[in-house]
């Protein structure tokens, strides 16, 4: 079980490496590749890329690829479908706010971090299903106000980048497809619905790439590294270690706390390889967004006070 343990974890804080650096890639992306052409090469090479590993995960199990019940392929359509329009939401704003950000800003950091915000909007979003907050989602929402304060609107509201309000729209959108996701992971295999989510995310980006853009050809083939890192290490080998990490993960709060960890990777990539150093109050305002994602997933046990026995 402990070997289980560390194996679950490593594998959870390599897909937060992988998802942080995907920041890095978008980045450089920004400037040559426009938006939706991105999202539609990523998720269609993704997609193709996960079948075969959903294969060979259903063939250790001694399953078939495509479910043989017409109601069990109904189920699975219907979830990939769904999550996939809102996957296509949420990578779309992301990509689209990355790029709203100046040269030389900061972008990995403020869109890692306001990325991550998704933790603590997933249980606020609860509410709209009668889900009381608890302890500490009110000690994390108070704490990633400060957070954002001190990132984005220090030197006042003039000091706030376009790119943070997309990107803390799309922190909420995917707030509400990590909640589609929850509400189809048991009853659908994981590798299959995200292969799904994906092919529909591909094809809506690129009706949109067709409608709304004009991308450049040339300009493709130049970016091909960032985008294979994207489509192939970022959803592909990301998403299957975290579906592998959470199987034999016995604690949801420690694989949450170590996927979130991507926001600090975003930070230390764009430092590493943009070249962009966050300023103080910048810093400061991770440091703070980075505890509120923590306690967002801790137990609210930890903070109750144990009054047995008392007088």
């Amino acid at each position: 079980m402990k070997k289980h343990r560390l194996l679950s974890s490593a594998m959870l804080l390599t897909a937060a490496i992988i998802w942080g650096l995907a920041f890095v890639a978008q980045e450089k992306l920004a400037d040559s590749v426009p938006p939706f052409t991105v999202n539609a090469l990523r998720s269609l090479i993704a997609s193709v890329a996960l079948v075969p590993v959903a294969a060979v995960l259903r063939r250790a199990r001694g399953k078939r690829l495509w479910e043989s019940n017409p109601t069990d392929r109904k189920k699975l359509i219907k979830a990939g479908v769904i999550c996939g329009v809102m996957l296509c939401i949420s990578v779309n704003l992301q990509q689209f706010g990355i790029s709203l950000y100046p040269a030389g800003a900061p972008a990995s950091a403020h869109s890692g971090f306001l990325t991550a915000l998704y933790i603590i909007f997933v249980p606020l979003f609860g509410l709209f299903l009668h889900k009381k907050p608890s302890f500490t989602i009110v000690i994390a929402v108070i704490l990633a106000t400060v957070g954002l304060y001190f990132l984005c609107l220090y030197d006042g509201f003039g000091a706030l980048y376009t790119g943070d309000i997309v990107v803390l729209i799309c922190g909420m959108a995917f707030a509400v497809q990590i909640l589609c996701v929850d509400h189809y992971i048991g009853e659908v295999d994981g590798v299959k619905l995200s292969a799904i989510q994906f092919l529909v995310t591909g094809i809506l980006s690129a009706i949109l790439m067709l409608i709304f853009e004009k991308p450049d050809p040339s300009a493709i083939p130049a970016a091909w590294k960032p985008i294979l890192y994207l489509s192939l290490m970022s959803s592909g080998v990301g998403y299957t270690l975290q579906i592998i990490g959470q199987k034999y993960s016995d604690s949801p709060a420690l694989a949450s706390i170590l996927m979130s960890m991507e926001s600090v990777f975003a930070v230390i990539g764009g430092v590493i390889f943009m070249r962009a150093i966050p300023a103080v109050n910048e810093w400061i305002g991770c440091g703070i967004m980075l505890a509120a994602i923590i306690i967002a997933q801790l137990p609210p046990e930890l903070f109750r006070i144990n009054n047995k026995g008392a007088a």
